[in-house]
């Protein structure tokens, strides 16, 4: 069949699931029920729709698998996904083969799975009053129904991608039909574990969010600072765990020859998961916190009055936005970082003993990093208990920082220890292994440093979140707003510098001898960087799990009514021998939060260092490609190639309509939840809102986060095919460009919005000054703050991610169909997929106006 034939069907066929998903959400809107209750049909296509997509996805796979059939193989390469790993059990470490060394780590990940799981028991078993368990169940309940409206709706995007894959492997590169079902397969599985770790993560944290709440009651500090860590402990150990483990088992089970697509798959599906779940998450939960928190200032009512029926929304929001989002992407991260270094030194390493090598001291440290982070976590819990075990008072940000730091000297301790028994030698040189030992501890130094930086702009004790609350004081919300734009500036300065020293050391290092080993050792040691990034993975997911659980302990505790229930005092002392404390109970839940707020915010900067700098490895592989192994084409990487730099251009303009189009569906959104709360907000003559007007709300944060979710997504999709079939030279200056531009921007958002939120908790906790016109003026500033940090700036990192993996497939599948037509089949498409990303940026903001016909 000829080529252009079948993309002129597959077009059409692209077009008619739009078209159909389109007509399903304009014909159904507002009938699809959620806990009963009427709600946007879009959330899950009805069922002609979705046998319309499964109807053209099939025929397109078999329009692609016929045409392989009919095809002779040409054996040209596929890119990445045709790599081809050496076999492992070549090469000899300490009379232990490579194979045999890693089939050790399965042990290591299923140990670490276990303590995940144990954990999960333990927190479960914890005592916790039935009030307190009954809301945390509810809230629960609502994250489950999120859920799974999210799973389906991912699968629905996975059919473009599959599109993708089936036309570039299945007819342009003629693979046969086994490896094309196993890319799809093994992208499914991508999709799976993000999924699947982000809901043992609400799981997890609803579990703990009530225990924490009812801890609180004994008025001792110590125990709602053990929970919520736990908790975050159980989740980042058991999502390393399960990364690891299904990446070793492609190494060491699936044929050398077919594991490259493996990779490539599981990377894309994971990084789709990841991008969905954090965009949508972002837009729910602070659809929800916004329109919660603006009725303290329009009723004058207490945090988490339980007659707000916005309440049990932002708590489920706390889950789906910094519990789910959170989860899913450092998954994502922690595999496609891996997968870039694997590309890199199947493409850049010259001997295949040394890729080897290379590959099975990789993995081998990222074993040695589950051990780091569980044997640090255990030494300071014992420091944390005998220091504030029995006391009454306690800064809750000291042991998070000690475990930290901890985990980051330990773990740079046996970064040596192992690369010295692991690499002693490679291709004869003796000093390698300290080099590379060296070039991984600055990004796991990184891991450390970065925390301590975001605190000097976010942290309750700063100087910087004091001065909000200062300029709050005289200049009410106006000055509250500068002074945090202010802090975000300066942060973005000093993280930028900071992240750059560390690259350049990185650098320095890798011109020591490196050159002998590889093509561009700089790229290598980038990667590696980016790697060691990720090397106290397990506590950076754990200190940010913290933040939801605290945040969701305070609210359960308002919710559950405790201290209205009559003798409540005796049963407690009877079942639980509990003397209760509630006004310190709410005073230490309250202050637990800020270090709550404090750690969510330094988690987020090391996650999008990551993907910048891990970026740059996988941009890499484009660029190897495109110059036939850096032989060819180098002037095109050049201020004189005019494509490449209108693409450095093209990429700021992205990222900027990204964070307008994730910030306009949180104003539309909270527009709608303000508005219904406002008309059904209940004060005089009832203890808590309806069940039937909080599930409302929490279908409006629903509605409005899937659908800024499917325009930003197919905004992305088409724009990256767009930009790879223009010019193959003006996406890579792209790709470089949006790492970039987003590097600074989410770094800017996350910091000054963790700014405002404290500085409303400093006012709350500190001043005790609730209801004050200082307080309203943090509220609106804390608002404004919310999509900044929670929305915009933790999406921007699985959107570079995404859309620089998907561009691997998307700029080899322009070159070849360039190849075997013409370059005005691929001009063409250009104009066509151009155009279809503007009708969704279109829709991005002027379908999602508050003045819209979107209800």
């Amino acid at each position: 069949m000829d080529i252009s034939l079948i993309f002129v069907i597959s077009i059409l066929s692209l077009s008619l699931v739009l078209f159909s998903i389109h007509r399903a959400v304009k014909s159904h809107s507002g009938k699809q029920k959620v806990f009963g209750t009427t709600g946007p049909r879009f959330l899950a296509l009805s069922v002609p729709v979705r046998r319309l997509a499964s109807f053209a996805i099939a025929g397109l796979s078999l329009i692609a698998l016929n045409s392989t059939a009919a095809l002779a193989q040409s054996g040209e390469s596929g890119g990445e996904a045709s790599l081809k790993l050496p076999d492992l059990s070549s090469v000899m470490f300490h009379g232990i083969n490579g194979r045999t060394l890693l089939m050790i780590g399965l042990l290591v990940c299923f140990l670490g799975l276990m303590f995940g799981l144990v954990i999960y028991t333990q927190l479960k078993n914890l005592p916790v009053h039935s009030s307190m368990k009954e809301i945390s169940e509810l809230i629960y309940e609502t994250c489950k129904t999120y859920l799974v409206t999210q799973g389906k709706f991912i699968l629905i995007l996975e059919i473009f991608i599959a599109i993708v894959i089936v036309l570039y492997f299945g007819v342009l590169m003629k693979y046969e039909a086994v490896r094309v079902l196993i890319i799809l397969m093994f992208s499914l599985v991508g999709i799976a574990g993000s999924y699947g770790v982000a809901w043992f993560g609400i799981r997890v944290n609803t579990f703990a969010n009530s225990r924490t709440a009812f801890a609180g009651l004994g008025g001792k500090p110590f125990p709602i600072y053990a929970i919520p860590l736990k908790s975050g402990m159980s989740i980042g150990m058991l999502l390393i765990s399960v990364e690891l483990l299904i990446m070793l088992c492609i190494l060491l089970f699936i044929p050398g020859d077919y594991a490259g697509s493996c990779f490539i798959g599981f990377a894309i599906g994971e990084s789709l998961g990841a991008a969905a779940l954090r965009i949508a998450g972002g837009i729910f939960t602070k659809i929800a916190d916004i329109g919660s928190d603006l009725m303290k200032i329009v009723f004058k009512i207490k945090e988490d009055d339980a007659r707000n029926p916005g309440v049990i929304a932002d708590c489920t929001g706390d889950n789906a936005g910094d519990s789910v989002g959170p989860s899913a992407d450092g998954f994502e991260t922690y595999g496609v970082t891996g997968v870039a270094l694997i590309t890199f030194i199947l493409l850049g390493v010259r001997s295949p003993t040394v890729q080897v090598q290379l590959l099975v001291w990789i993995f081998v440290m990222r074993i040695m990093m589950i051990i780091a982070s569980a044997i640090s976590y255990f030494v300071n819990d014992a420091i944390a208990k005998a220091r504030y075990g029995n006391s009454d008072k306690m800064n809750f940000e000291k042991p998070l920082t000690s475990l930290v730091w901890i985990t980051s000297v330990v773990s740079v301790a046996l970064t040596y220890v192992v690369s010295y028994f692991m690499i002693p030698e490679l291709s004869g040189d003796k000093t390698l292994w300290w080099k590379l030992a060296t070039i991984i501890s600055c990004g796991t130094l990184a891991g450390a440093v970065i925390p301590e930086l975001v605190k000097v702009f976010t942290s309750t004790e700063s100087d910087h979140v004091n001065e909000v609350v200062k300029s709050s004081e005289e200049g009410g919300a106006s000055l509250n707003i500068l002074s945090g734009l202010v802090a975000g500036n300066f942060s973005a300065y000093w993280l930028g510098i900071s992240i750059v020293a560390l690259m350049s050391l990185g650098y320095l290092v890798s011109n020591e001898g490196l050159e002998a080993l590889m093509l561009a050792p700089a790229v290598f040691a980038f990667g590696l960087v980016a790697f060691g990034f990720l090397g106290i993975g397990p506590v950076t997911i754990a200190v940010d799990s913290y933040g939801p659980v605290t945040d969701n302990a305070q609210s359960v505790y308002e919710l559950s009514l405790i201290e209205q229930i009559p003798g409540i005092e005796s049963e407690l002392k009877k079942d639980y021998n509990v003397d209760v404390r509630f006004d310190r109970a709410k005073e230490l839940l309250e202050e637990n939060d800020g270090a709550g707020n404090t750690f969510k915010a330094t988690a987020k900067p090391v996650l999008i260092g990551t993907a910048v700098v891990g970026a740059t490895t996988m941009t890499f592989s484009i660029i190897m490609a495109l110059t036939h192994g850096l032989q060819t084409g180098l002037q095109n990487l050049s201020l004189l190639h005019a494509p490449f730099v209108l693409g450095l251009v093209t990429g700021g303009a992205v990222i900027y309509w990204f964070t307008g189009a994730s910030i306009q569906a949180v104003t539309a959104g909270a527009y709608r939840a303000v508005e219904f709360i406002k008309a059904n907000i209940k004060l005089d003559g009832v203890e808590k809102a309806s069940v039937e007007d909080s599930k409302k709300v929490v279908e409006i944060c629903t509605k409005y986060a899937q659908k800024g979710m499917f325009n930003i997504f197919l905004t992305v999709f088409f724009s990256t095919l767009a930009f790879a079939f223009l010019e193959p030279f003006f996406f890579i200056g792209y790709l470089i460009s949006i790492a970039i531009f987003g590097l600074y921007q989410a770094i800017f958002m996350a910091n000054a919005g963790g700014a405002w939120d404290n500085a409303k908790k400093i006012v709350e906790v500190e001043l005790k000054a609730k209801g004050s016109p200082l307080h309203d003026a943090t509220v609106v500033g804390d608002t404004v703050g919310d999509p900044f940090k929670d929305t915009s700036s933790v999406a921007l990192n699985p959107v570079i991610k995404f859309t620089t993996l998907f561009g691997l497939l998307a700029v080899e599948l322009a070159v070849k169909l360039t190849h075997d037509t013409s370059p005005t089949v691929t001009n063409v498409l250009a104009a066509v997929f151009f155009f279809i990303s503007v009708i969704f940026v279109w829709r991005s903001f002027y379908g999602m106006r508050i003045g819209s016909t979107v209800k």
